[in-house]
Order: C-alpha cells, then structure tokens, then sequence
C-alpha cells in the first residue's frame, strides 16, 4: 500500500468518524432532548444517581459533550446544584468509555460492509420520511452509526498497512510515555473529539504500532485533552459554567496524573483483568478495559473531596454577576440541546423583567433620572443577547414542542421591554412633578400598583395569584377616579395644566406597565403549568 494511499485512508477514515459521531450524537440529541431533561432533572439527588444519571445519558447519547451542555444548562436554570451536577459530568466521563467497548467489541470484530451499508441506508430512509419528527432523529442517529463504523473499518484497514513501515513511540520510559500522553491531547484538541482520539488509538494498537501501555497512555491524553475543549468552551461563559467547567478540568487532570503514575501496574492488571473476563488476544477489548477502569478510579479519588471542591468553586469566577448586563443563564454551549437552552432562555427573560419592574418601582420613588437611563441599557444589552441567543437556537433545530414554546417567552421578553419603557416615560414625567403628589387620591392607586408589582415579579412569584385579576380589577376603578380628579383640578385652576399633563402621563405610564406585566406572568406560569402537566 502506497504512503498516499495509506494516508489518504487514514485521513478519510478519521474524517468519516467524526462525520457519523456528529450525526449520531445531533440525531440523538433531537430524538432523546425530552428524556435527557427528565433524567437528568429528577435523578441527581443523591451523589450516585447523578453519577449513574451521567452514566446512562451519555451511553444514550454517545457524546459526554451532549451531557456536560446539558448539566451546565441545569446549574444555570437553577434546576440543579453544581455539587450535582460535578457528579453528572463525572458520569459522563465514565459514560464516554462505552465508545471504546463499542469499537472494541463490534467495530473491530465484525464484517463493517455487513452491519454499516444496511443502517446507513434505513437510517436514511427513516430521515427523508420523518423530516422535523423524531422518526427522523433517530433515523439521522443510525445513519451516523454506520458512518462511524465505516470509518471505524478504514482506520483499521490503513494502521494494519501502516504497521511495516511506520512507528509511533512504544517505549515505557518517562520520555516516550510523555510522548504518547501528548500525542493524545493533540489528537483531542485537534478533532475536538476525544472519542476519534480513543478510536486511532484502540486502532493503532490493534494493528500493532502501539504497544498496550503505549496505547494507554494515548487514551490518558485524550482525556487529558477534553480539558482544553472544556477551557475553551468556558471562555466568555456564565459563571455557574466556568465552575462546571473547573471541575471537569480538575476531574479529568487528576485522573489522568494517578493514572500515569500507576500506568505499569495498570497495565499488568488489566491485562490479568481481561484474561480472566475471556476478553482474548485483543488489545483493543484491553485498553477499553482500561479506560472505564481509570475512569472509576477518578470517581473513588474525587468521591472523599467533592464537597471541599464545591466550595472552592463556589468562591471563583465572581466577576460575571457583578455585571448586571451581562447574560447569567445564557450560554452558547447549551444552544444545541433546544429544551434545555428554551429553559435558559425563559429563566433570563425573568431576570430582564425583575430588572425592568425594579426600575419602574424606583421611577415611582423618584430615583434620579440617570440611573434609570443606566437600567434601561441594562434591559437593551440583555434584551439583544436573548435576540442573539435565539438564533443559535433556530440554528440547532428545534421540535415541534420546543418550536411551541419560543413564540411565548419572545411575547414576554416584549411585555418586559414595554415595561421598562414606561418606567422611563413616568421618570420623565416626574422631572416635571413629584410622582408621591400626584394629589391626595393618588395614594390608592400607587398603594395598588406596589402592591402587585410584589405579587407579579417574575423573580419572586411562583404561580400566577388568583388576587391578582381582582387587583388589577380595583386598579382600573383607582385610575379612572384618579384620571377624572387631576383634569378636574386642571380645569378648575387648582392645579397647574403642565403639572396636570405630566400626573396623567406618569399615571397612565404606571397603569401600562402594570398590565404589561401581568400578562407576562399570567402566560409564564400558564406555559409552565402546561410543561408540568405534559411531563407527568
């Protein structure tokens, strides 16, 4: 086989790898986005649950990447803790290592042809005919599995060519091991996979240009490698998923360094491990082995430390949340997963209108007109990112529910805006004419407006308050009385005709942003009930 060939195949190979896991893991994603959401939202409250949650999701999905996006989207929404979600994404690392074990156990083993042409054409099929449904996901998710295993199936085929004419480092001095440990961290950062990593490396020792400990420590430095894909994804992110982040870098750095330190005797028990399993002549069933197994050992290290990791965490990357404008939930990684990136998005939508209430409040206290200009770029800045935000969104592709959704926090995001816009026409006004004089008979009607405002702010509220419509009933009676006496009092001459003209504007101003925002409420908690029931 000629140098180019070999090259080419290897190069054709890898490419139609990560081709088939990008397809696999998006059709997954779309057909399994409601289960994953469940799983992981109700089986994390104990430390084994989350981990074997992390588990389950990540062998569901094949892509520990799905599972960690999905995990720092719950710690963003506030549905999960970050001491419970460390232990979904230390499941995810064990949940990766069924990569090998399929590579291992079917791609290696099996006619490809016989197993990848049949799903590639089904899975195909089932696309064309199911476009938008989860028919369709499923089907784009087994087109992807036989993309893999072809890839799978030229990787072999061109490291057995490879094997007489090239080779890698195989030594088992500190030199060479350093070596293979940076080979693997190359690989990783380069394919952003540390699956195609793991997948070159079980086929390269399969057809002999590694030694088994050479193998190993390839697959330490593709773990070791998902650190920087983890950093780089963090850079610009909230701060609740830069902790998440931290400590899946922490996770995977110390797993690797024990690893590296034991990998001799490792080796030698794996290898004893995996004669009494009958795993065979293999190498590649081997370091598969080895790879779940230094995994679990990472969970036993971290397991006596967890809680002191928490709170280390817990005490960096502050920064962010100091800045009011800056997005607290929004994060580009979990755009992809639409359920759960719908559940950033609303959790962000309430913090604008918690903003956006609070400044209305204020404008009725006669706050100075500048930090109320301040607070309204405040709501611009987060109003353009929930605008950016939802055109990754649209980019990801989203199912018919998720599809349902979208229209209704956008209507509230609106309702929120109009809010804050309101809050600055009564602050103009009140440059005219203290708001607290609006005269003797406007106590009743600010008395009503603060009191629902308290019982219709998206950050305090948890249902929609069956007083609320009878307030805003007695509201609209305040108003109009309210209306009648200040043109009364303009047209007797009791009261100045600009002072008049700027109550009425500052009344009618309050009035506005008080219906606006009930009606956010009333459909954030209808679309939230309706989740509710739709779950159980």
């Amino acid at each position: 086989m000629s140098t180019w060939t070999t090259a080419g195949g290897l190069l054709g190979g890898i490419g139609l790898f990560l081709l088939g896991m990008g397809l696999m893991t998006d059709g997954l994603k779309l057909a399994a986005g409601p289960a994953l959401e469940r799983i992981l939202a109700h089986s994390t409250k104990t430390r084994l649950r989350g981990l074997a949650s992390g588990v389950l999701v990540t062998a569901l999905v094949q892509s520990s990447s799905a599972v960690t996006v999905a995990a720092i989207g719950f710690v963003n929404a506030g549905l999960l803790t970050l001491g419970q979600s460390m232990w979904v994404l230390f499941g995810a690392n064990v949940g990766t290592t069924m990569t090998g074990w399929l590579v291992a156990l079917v791609g290696l083993k099996f006619k490809i042809e016989v197993l990848a042409l049949p799903l590639i054409g089904i899975g195909m099929a089932l696309r064309l005919s199911g476009d938008g449904k989860r028919r369709g996901a499923l089907g784009q998710a087994l087109a992807g599995f036989g993309v893999l295993f072809l890839g799978i199936d030229m990787l072999k085929e061109s490291f057995s060519g490879l094997s007489a004419d090239f080779s890698m480092p195989e030594g088992e001095g500190i030199r060479d091991t350093l070596m293979q440990v940076l080979i693997g961290i190359a690989l990783t950062v380069l394919m952003q996979s540390s699956s195609a990593s793991l997948t070159i490396a079980l086929t390269a020792a399969q057809g002999g240009l590694l030694t088994a400990q050479g193998a190993a420590a390839v697959v330490i430095g593709a773990n070791i490698g998902t650190t920087v894909t983890a950093l780089i994804a963090s850079i610009g992110a909230t701060p609740n998923a830069k902790r998440a982040a931290a400590a899946h870098i922490l996770f995977n750095l110390l797993t690797g360094a024990v690893a590296l330190a034991l990998l001799p005797w490792l080796v030698s028990a794996i290898g004893t491990a995996g004669e009494a399993l009958e795993l065979g002549s293999s190498p590649a069933a081997k370091l598969a082995l080895f790879h779940t197994t230094f995994n679990l050992l990472g969970v036993i290290l971290i397991w006596p430390i967890a809680e002191r990791m928490v709170l280390f965490l817990g005490k960096r990357f502050h920064a962010a949340e100091e800045d009011e404008a800056r997005p607290r939930y929004l994060d580009a990684n979990i755009a992809t997963v639409p359920a759960l990136a719908l559940n950033a998005l609303e959790q962000e939508v309430r913090r604008m209108g918690g903003i956006a209430l609070r400044m209305m409040r204020e404008a009725m206290a006669g706050a100075a007109y500048d930090k109320l200009a301040r607070d309204q770029q405040i709501v611009a800045k987060l109003n353009q990112a929930v605008a950016d935000f939802i055109s990754r969104i649209n980019q990801a592709g989203m199912s018919q529910d998720s599809a349902q959704r979208l229209p209704h926090i956008l209507r509230v995001a609106r309702y929120y805006e109009a809010v804050a816009e309101l809050a600055m026409e009564a602050a103009a006004a009140a440059r005219e004419t203290p708001l607290p004089t609006l005269i003797e008979t406007g106590s009743s009607f600010l008395d009503q407006v603060t009191r629902l405002f308290s019982r219709i702010d998206p950050e305090g509220y948890q249902e929609y308050a069956a007083d609320v419509d009878t307030g805003l009933q007695s509201l609209e009676g305040d108003y109009q009385m309210l209306k009648a006496e200040l043109l009364e009092a303009g047209a007797l001459s009791r009261l100045p005709v600009a002072d008049m003209d700027a109550r009425l504007r500052a009344a009618s101003a309050i009035h506005r942003a008080v219906q606006q925002a009930a009606k956010a409420a009333r459909l954030l908690v209808a679309k939230a009930s309706a989740r509710e029931a739709a779950q159980e």
